[in-house]
């Protein structure tokens, strides 16, 4: 199959902070699913992290208290987003950030995302096909590859401005020769994350 027929579920998550196995929480998740370069379906969330927003994730990311009140929970809306993803692949911009967060939490639920899951990481995409640039901020690959930014660090924004790229760097890869789903997978895919499930949790697959 060539990668550019792929199946992808680009997502990104707005935290409370960077290490969700010291209690940091998810805030708000976004997903995008496309196939042949278009949106097929999006999904988005708030998600209240039942505990203290620090006032550095709200100047990151613009998300306050208010915004939160109200919100699914994790346990709630994470199998909902789940089996959004279905068979697809994953694909983010410093995936494994995200990766991190999604699985961590499911495991706190005692379930994981399906092992045949593939990810891949547009920042290893861009590292690896425009070794050139000076910065590999999303905005600035964007900026590079003529892809219009608007609104930063939240969620859906964030998904919607990795589509763009990652449908930018797929055509660079296939005018290199990297042009099948396999070739993708082995020089840009990341491994999921591994975190051990409570033994009174009943294990549960996506």
């Amino acid at each position: 199959m060539k990668a550019t027929e792929t199946e992808f579920v680009v997502f990104d998550v707005e935290t409370t902070g960077l290490f969700p196995e010291r209690g940091d929480r998810i805030i708000e998740i976004a997903g995008i699913k496309m196939k042949n370069g278009k949106i097929v379906e999006t999904i988005s969330s708030f998600i209240n992290p039942q505990r203290d927003l620090p006032i550095e994730a709200q100047r990151v990311n613009n998300i306050t208290v208010d915004m939160l009140d109200g919100a699914p929970v994790a346990e709630d809306f994470l199998p909902k987003f789940a089996e959004f993803i279905g068979g697809a692949c994953l694909a983010g911009h410093n995936v494994k950030f995200d990766l991190d967060f999604v699985c961590y939490q499911l495991s706190l639920m005692g379930r994981k995302l399906k092992d045949e899951t593939p990810a891949f990481d547009t920042l290893k995409m861009a590292k690896t096909l425009m070794p050139h640039l000076g910065s590999f901020r999303l905005q600035s690959i964007a900026v590079a590859l003529g892809v219009k930014v608007a609104e930063t660090h939240r969620a859906l924004a964030d998904v919607q401005l990795t589509c763009g790229i990652l449908n930018r760097l797929l055509g660079i890869a296939e005018a290199r020769n990297i042009k099948t789903f396999q070739d993708i997978h082995n020089l840009f895919s990341v491994q999921k994350p591994f975190f051990k499930i409570k033994r009174d949790q009943q294990e549960m697959l996506f």
